[in-house]
C-alpha cells in the first residue's frame, strides 16, 4: 500500500518496466551507457544492471537519470512511476489558487504586449489566455475551431481557420510542422504524432523555388487593412517545478515591418474605443 509521506516512498512493487523505459530514453537521446552513467554520477555496470532489471534503482538515481536525459517534468514523473515511485512534480490546475501569481504574471505580460498579439499556451497549442489583438486570428474561423479549449495550431493551419488568409501557407506552415515534428522526436508521444500527421495534411508542399533566406519566416496574414507580416517569439519557464507551469509558454507575434506595426496599432486603438477588455474572454 502506498504511503502518504516520504520523498522516496515506493507506490508499488519494483517494476521491470523501468529498465525498458530507461533504455528507450537513452536510445532516443542517443547516449551511451558510459556517458549517461557519468552524467548521473553512477557506474556503467550499475546502469546496465538497471536496464536489464537486475538492480532496482532508488528514487534519487531515477531523478538524476531523468535530469541527465533532459526529460520533461511529465516524463520524469512517468519514469519514476515505472520504477514504482510517486511522482515528484505536481500538475496543478491553471485556475487553482496556488498558481494565481503565475497566472497573473503571464496575463500582465500578454496585456503589456498590446497592440501586438500574444497568448499563453499549454503545449503544444491549447490556448489558456490571449490579449485582444489575437482576435485577428479568430476572424472568419469556423465555430468548431473556436469551441474551448481552442487549439492555436488548428486555428492557424486548418482550412476552416485562418489558413486561407495565410499568403505563404506552404512555406510558413511547413516551418511550424517541422518544429512540432522535432518536439515529437525529442519527446515521443502518440497523441503528438497524431497531431503532427493531422496538421501536415492541411499544409501544401513547399515549392522548391520558395526557400526563405531572411532572418526569420514571417506569417503573411491577409486582413481588411492589408497584409500583416508577423514573426513568432516563444518564452517558457526554465526553472519550473510544476508540470502545468513547465508546459506553459508565452507566444507573441511581432510585426516584421512598419506597415504591420501600424495596422496592429490602429486595430488596437479601435478596440479600445469600443471598450473591449485587454484580454479575450471565453477561452
Amino acid at each position: 500500500m502506498a504511503k502518504t509521506s516520504g520523498v522516496s516512498t515506493a507506490i508499488s512493487d519494483p517494476s521491470p518496466a523501468f529498465g525498458t523505459e530507461l533504455r528507450r530514453w537513452r536510445t532516443t537521446r542517443r547516449v551511451s551507457q558510459l556517458e549517461l552513467a557519468n552524467r548521473a554520477g553512477t557506474t556503467q555496470r550499475h546502469l546496465s544492471f538497471m536496464e536489464r532489471g537486475r538492480s532496482h534503482p532508488g528514487r534519487a538515481i531515477v531523478l538524476r537519470l531523468a535530469e541527465s536525459l533532459r526529460l520533461t517534468l511529465r516524463e520524469r514523473n512517468a519514469l519514476l512511476f515505472s520504477a514504482g515511485y510517486a511522482p515528484a512534480y505536481e500538475e496543478t490546475s491553471y485556475d487553482a489558487p496556488a498558481l494565481a501569481p503565475v497566472r497573473e504574471a503571464m496575463e500582465r505580460v500578454i496585456e503589456g504586449h498590446l497592440p501586438y498579439p500574444a497568448l499563453v499556451l499549454r503545449r503544444p497549442g491549447r490556448v489558456i489566455a490571449a490579449n485582444r489583438a489575437c482576435s485577428v486570428f479568430l476572424e472568419d474561423c469556423a465555430p468548431h475551431l473556436l469551441t474551448p479549449p481552442i487549439d492555436l495550431l488548428r486555428v492557424m493551419l486548418h482550412p476552416d481557420g485562418i489558413a486561407p488568409r495565410v499568403a505563404n501557407l506552404a512555406q510558413w506552415g511547413r516551418h511550424v510542422i517541422d518544429n512540432l515534428r522535432l518536439t515529437a522526436m525529442q519527446s515521443p508521444d502518440r497523441g503528438l504524432d497524431a497531431l503532427v500527421a493531422e496538421l501536415a495534411g492541411y499544409v501544401p508542399e513547399t515549392p522548391a523555388d520558395q526557400a526563405y533566406l531572411g532572418f526569420a519566416v514571417p506569417m503573411r496574414l491577409t486582413v481588411p487593412e492589408g497584409e500583416l507580416r508577423l514573426m513568432t517569439a516563444l518564452t517558457s519557464f526554465a526553472t519550473a517545478v510544476d508540470v502545468t507551469v513547465a508546459e506553459s509558454v508565452l507566444e507573441s507575434f511581432l510585426p516584421a515591418d512598419a506597415e504591420s506595426a501600424e495596422i496592429l496599432a490602429a486595430r488596437d486603438r479601435r478596440a479600445a474605443e469600443r471598450g473591449e477588455t485587454r484580454l479575450l474572454g471565453g477561452l
